[in-house]
């Protein structure tokens, strides 16, 4: 695990990100170009090596009902990637991409999900929403991609390859 002081200097790299000092001890870093009205991308990092980074915006990290992805344990290899994908996903042409379409491009348009006992599901979009299968019946349709997947999760199923 990192220390404060290594987690401080990997996230103080990072120049797009400005330091808020908080409560307790704690620092807060934030984008003051994000695209969104989120700016914490750092969120109470504390001297005792906790601390959060935002990734609402991002695949494949667990989150919590905020967005947020605890970084007690991560590597100094894993929190840079973590906080360069977050700035990504906050950047202003982010924002901009996010509010001109919530349909996907095609090669993001199906996935397969494994669920208990290996049960695989389909998902994907047409006709602008989201369709999940089982085989050739019809379990579930939404009108985004993130409420199908919160269902496949609730559901215990994972994105097949993540």
């Amino acid at each position: 695990m990192l220390t404060f002081e290594q987690k401080l200097a990997v996230i103080e790299s990072f120049p797009e990100l400005e330091r808020k000092d908080v409560s307790l001890g704690r620092v807060n870093f934030q984008y003051e170009d994000s695209g969104f009205d989120r700016k914490n991308v750092v969120y109470h990092l504390h001297k005792n090596g906790n601390g959060f980074v935002y990734a609402g915006h991002l695949k494949g990290y667990s989150t919590d009902e905020k967005g947020l992805v605890n970084i007690r344990d991560l590597s100094e290899e894993e929190l840079r990637s973590l906080l360069a994908a977050s700035i990504r996903s906050l950047a202003p042409d982010a924002a901009q991409a996010s509010q001109k379409s919530s349909a996907p491009s095609a090669s993001s348009s199906e996935e397969l999900w494994i669920g208990p006992d290996n049960h695989t599901l389909r998902l994907f979009y047409e006709d602008e929403l989201w369709y999940v299968y089982d085989r050739q019946n019809l379990e579930s349709a939404f009108e985004t991609y993130e409420e199908a997947e919160k269902y496949l999760q609730e559901e215990g199923f994972s994105r097949s390859g993540a």
